[in-house]
């Protein structure tokens, strides 16, 4: 990943966000290279007050850090409802996951392709409970059906994940133990 964002310095990339904890390390090996906006969709999300929550501290990291802008695509759980209808009794990181992750990556393509931008990636794969593979298994696809260029990571290599927990501490990032969805909660 570090040899596309030296061929690309100065480009646009839209990230998918899932939280600031999980972002907090995506931007800093993004942001010094490419000029980056956060995406925050999350329809996956148990509930809105979970929602704003997690927008809350997306929008302080940011503002603190001035490491991005912000695109938020509000609360919109009957997406996330209709992407996995069918799937809910799956285990955690199964078929119901991979759909998700498809909801979300979908949307971030469609809004770079939208919005003019050189790339769409995620900051999913800084988390040791996603596969990398999948995720961009995914976003390949997009890029291929869309004609948006997709960033490929897997930002927990290099103790990606490690840093984005101590960039939580530092913070003081509100890091919850559960990915979001009424079905990750149900399996604590």
């Amino acid at each position: 990943m570090r040899e596309i964002l030296s061929k690309n310095a100065g480009k646009r990339v839209l990230l998918h966000s899932c939280c600031a904890p999980c972002s907090s390390y995506c931007l800093e090996e993004i942001a010094h290279t490419m000029s980056v906006t956060v995406l925050y969709y999350n329809p996956n999300l148990d509930s809105r007050e979970e929602y704003e929550r997690r927008k809350a501290e997306q929008v302080r990291f940011l503002e603190t850090t001035g490491l991005a802008d912000l695109l938020d695509c509000d609360y919109s759980p009957g997406e996330y409802e209709r992407a996995v209808a069918g799937f809910e009794g799956e285990k955690e990181g199964g078929a119901r996951c991979e759909r998700c992750f498809a909801l979300r990556l979908r949307r971030t393509a469609e809004e770079a392709k939208r919005g003019g931008y050189d790339f769409f990636a995620t900051t999913l794969t800084v988390s040791p409970l996603k596969n990398a593979e999948t995720i961009n298994r995914i976003g390949f696809a997009l890029q291929e059906e869309l004609e948006v260029q997709y960033l490929p990571s897997d930002f927990k290599k290099r103790d990606g994940y490690l840093r984005s927990v101590r960039l939580a501490k530092e913070y003081g990032l509100y890091r919850q133990n559960y990915c979001g969805c009424k079905f990750s909660r149900r399996d604590l």
